[in-house]
Parts: structure tokens; C-alpha cells; sequence
């Protein structure tokens, strides 16, 4: 079950990957740092697995924030065709939901969410924005 999580382990985070997360993920992470969101490509709907930002306040949130964005980001790269500018936000077996950096400024992700299909090492846009993504259970 997601919780909230502090500021600055989103900072931590981003210092780590040296990148900054767009304002809409970070506000649902913020709420409910990890949990299940839903969405596909052209109107499917897919139930992806957000991985947390690591949440060191307390053994309890750390042992359940262990499989973090850092941690995940890092094991994704490891597979052939994973892009090597995507942050890994979530799972949905092995394909990924990815931020990819912006060409003009590599210090930022852009607001776009993807999907890297770990098959085909495809990546196709589901989102223009993270706000445009539900949280499984959302009306």
C-alpha cells in the first residue's frame, strides 16, 4: 500500500540520477510514493506497478522502498535496448514506464510518459502528461 513520502527523498533521488522529475509525478509521489496506476497505448488500459522513491525515515519504509526508482533505473539498464536516457518509473512485467530526459536540457524528464516494450525495445507515448494517468481504483 503507497504512502507519502517526504521532499527530499525525491531530491536525494533526483541528485542520484541527476535529473529532475516533472511537477505532476512528483505530486502524486508526494501523496502516494509508489501503488498501481493504469494506462496503455491507444486507449488500452494496462495496470503498471510505480517503484517508489527510496524512503530511508524509518526501517519499515525502507525495507518497503527498497526496489526504488534508482535501483529499478539501474536493472533496466542492464537489458539490451532499454534507452539509455529513460528514468524507469514502473513495471507491468518486464516492459517499463519510462520519463525520457529532454534533448535541450538532459537535466530534466520531460512531462511525457512511455512505454518500453522489452520485447521489441519499441518505446511509444501514452501520455503527455503523468497527471493524464489514473491511479488504479480512480473514478
Amino acid at each position: 500500500m503507497p504512502f507519502p513520502v517526504e521532499e527530499r527523498f525525491v531530491r536525494v533521488t533526483e541528485e542520484k540520477l541527476e535529473v529532475r522529475f516533472p511537477s505532476s509525478f512528483v505530486a502524486k509521489m508526494l501523496d502516494e510514493n509508489g501503488g498501481e496506476v493504469e494506462a496503455g497505448p491507444s486507449g488500452t488500459v494496462w495496470c503498471w506497478q510505480l517503484f517508489p522513491f527510496l524512503d530511508a525515515s524509518n526501517k519499515k519504509r525502507l525495507s518497503r522502498t527498497c526496489n526504488d526508482i534508482v535501483r529499478e533505473t539501474r536493472e533496466s539498464r542492464k537489458w539490451p535496448g532499454f534507452p539509455p536516457d529513460a528514468i524507469a518509473i514502473g513495471s507491468m512485467d518486464a516492459d517499463r514506464l519510462i520519463f525520457l530526459r529532454k534533448i535541450d536540457r538532459p537535466d530534466e524528464l520531460g512531462e511525457a510518459v512511455y512505454w518500453w516494450d522489452h520485447e521489441t525495445g519499441a518505446v511509444e507515448k501514452i501520455a503527455e502528461d503523468f497527471s493524464e494517468i489514473q491511479s488504479r481504483g480512480s473514478v
